[in-house]
């Protein structure tokens, strides 16, 4: 198995396929390498994919010491598997967890990012939101770490992921056991330190304000914990656009695979075209109902 090396010696593994532009995939909470194979599988066919597995999930390591886990060095970790494979620039496509990473990437490492993807991502960032998060993510860190096994059922049951088992019964039943295997102490600590104990989205606002990344938010519109932090990105970053994906959950990419491909696609073309301009942030907060702006 290939495995880059994280500053801390965590290793980290990768899989590699393809030739072309880099796209590097980051999974979320509940995925790991393989919650990306429909778009390993199309995307190869024109692009590199590198897949990783973050810390805390097997085959990459998993660190005993709780400190080893925080929402900056998971960026860093996803910088090092780029620069172990001598790879100056990527796309990023992440999901949740992955999409958080991809913007802390974005914003410590610009010159990495040739374009952002970021799906379903900015959970419990409202600062309305974010201490309740925080509590809730440590207790059931706490009952995970407590249990035998990765309670697979009830977060495949969750009310945000019950949309991929109305559109595809077997994909579901895919993603319920692959999550079934993942390692209990591992999924503990990243509950409670990168996903629980990562900073709000909020408290970015002026890096994110300053950023030129070219990013596609993506949302479901059933995904009513991440529907208003994703607006808020949008309006934040001149770089941003917003797709919402309507009767949609979670699990953006394993729902209407073909779609989220397709979306992702298009913006990668837009981008190369040229045609994704920076908003001129003079246009947030408009009401609709003034003159348009004398330009003389």
């Amino acid at each position: 198995m290939p495995f880059a090396t994280a500053d801390d010696g965590t290793m980290l593994y990768y899989a590699d396929e393809g030739v072309g532009e880099t796209i590097l995939f980051l999974h979320e909470y509940g995925g790991d390498p393989r919650s990306w194979e429909p778009q390993v599988e199309a995307f190869s066919r024109t692009n590199r994919c590198i897949v990783t597995a973050s810390r805390g999930y097997t085959p990459s390591g998993i660190p005993g010491d709780p400190a080893a886990y925080a929402h900056d060095i998971v960026a860093e970790d996803a910088r090092a598997v780029l620069d172990h494979l001598d790879i100056d620039r990527a796309h990023v496509v992440g999901l949740s967890m992955g999409a958080y990473t991809g913007l802390m990437l974005a914003l410590r490492h610009p010159d990495k990012v040739l374009t952002l993807t970021a799906a379903s991502g900015g959970s419990g960032s409202h600062p309305e939101d974010n201490p309740g998060y925080r509590a809730e993510s440590q207790r059931l860190a706490d009952a995970i770490a407590a249990a035998d096994a990765f309670p697979a059922d009830d977060f495949a049951n969750g009310p945000t992921r019950l949309q991929l088992k109305r559109k595809d019964i077997g994909a579901w039943e895919k993603f319920r056991d692959e999550l079934a295997e993942h390692d209990v102490m591992g999924a503990a600590h990243v509950l409670r330190r990168i996903v629980g104990g990562r900073p709000s989205l909020y408290t970015f606002q002026d890096q994110l304000a300053a950023s030129s990344t070219p990013v596609l938010f993506m949302v479901g519109d059933e995904d009513e914990p991440v529907l208003d932090i994703n607006l808020w990105l949008k309006r934040t970053m001149p770089g941003a656009g917003l797709e919402v994906v309507p009767k949609s959950g979670h699990l953006l990419n394993l729902e209407e695979p073909a779609a989220f491909n397709l979306r992702i696609k298009r913006f990668h073309q837009w981008v190369a075209e040229g045609s994704w301009p920076l908003r001129d942030m003079s246009t947030v907060g408009f009401s609709g109902v003034a003159p348009a702006q004398d330009r003389a």
